[in-house]
């Protein structure tokens, strides 16, 4: 992209969550002009490229070298280079690092602008055959396992959709411990594998979908029925 005699601009682009088709034109012509593309790991960022037919300079930014690397973008968006930042999957900084790179930017009054596109948690809710005017995006429980019950008990008295998300190796562990808590007739939603071939899309009590993915590891999002509790039947 052109510089500009005043400072340069990050992107915000979301990229596939799972299919690459899902990539938007906006994101792929953003992706090929900038100056630079910021990335978790070098390896998926490339992989990712490499799959959208574009050569770019990355930049990884994660949770190991955010401090130090944030400072290094930010000194060249200054000097008027334009970068994109992209997650491994759907809308960055989203649960994912970008967060301290933003707060520096924003210091600096450094243009930062949003590439919208594919996003795990507004697919997910979008499956939803009941009531998400009003929801409570609850996140990753916490790793611990002394500490997630407790974690997850603080939402039962919640009258609006609860959403949860966790490793795909913990999806079973997860659906345990919501039947435990919230007890096994918990209605709730589960997207595994969004968008790929594999997608799965559970609809139901706890209890009758836990065994239909048990010990399996998927990419999921978990949605909890809190309007109407729990099923009765």
């Amino acid at each position: 992209m052109e510089k500009q005699s005043k400072s340069g601009k990050l992107y915000i682009v979301a990229t596939p969550i799972g299919n690459p088709k899902d990539i938007t034109l906006r994101a792929l012509d953003v992706l090929k002009k900038v100056d630079a593309v910021i990335c978790e790991e070098f390896r998926q960022g490339s992989r990712l490229l490499h799959k959208l037919d574009i050569e770019n300079e990355l930049i990884p930014l994660n949770e190991h070298n955010e401090a130090e690397e944030a400072q290094n973008i930010m000194v060249r968006l200054a000097k008027g280079d334009t970068m994109a930042i992209i997650s491994d999957a759907g809308t960055p900084v989203f649960a994912d690092p970008g967060q301290h790179l933003l707060e520096l930017l924003y210091q600096m009054k450094i243009p930062v602008s949003p590439v919208p596109g594919p996003a795990s948690l507004t697919s997910a809710l979008s499956l939803c055959d009941f009531s998400i005017e009003r929801f409570i995006f609850a996140g990753f429980p916490p790793r611990k396992n002394e500490h997630r019950e407790g974690f997850l008990a603080k939402y039962r008295s919640e009258s609006v959709p609860v959403v949860l998300m966790d490793t795909p190796y913990r999806l079973t562990k997860l659906l345990e411990e919501v039947a435990s808590v919230f007890g096994k007739n918990q209605d709730i939603l589960l997207a595994c594998d969004m968008t790929l071939k594999k997608e799965a899309i559970f609809r139901g009590p706890v209890s009758e979908i836990l065994p239909k993915v048990s010990g399996q590891k998927r990419e999921f999002i978990l949605i909890l029925n809190m309007n109407k509790g729990k099923r009765h039947h």
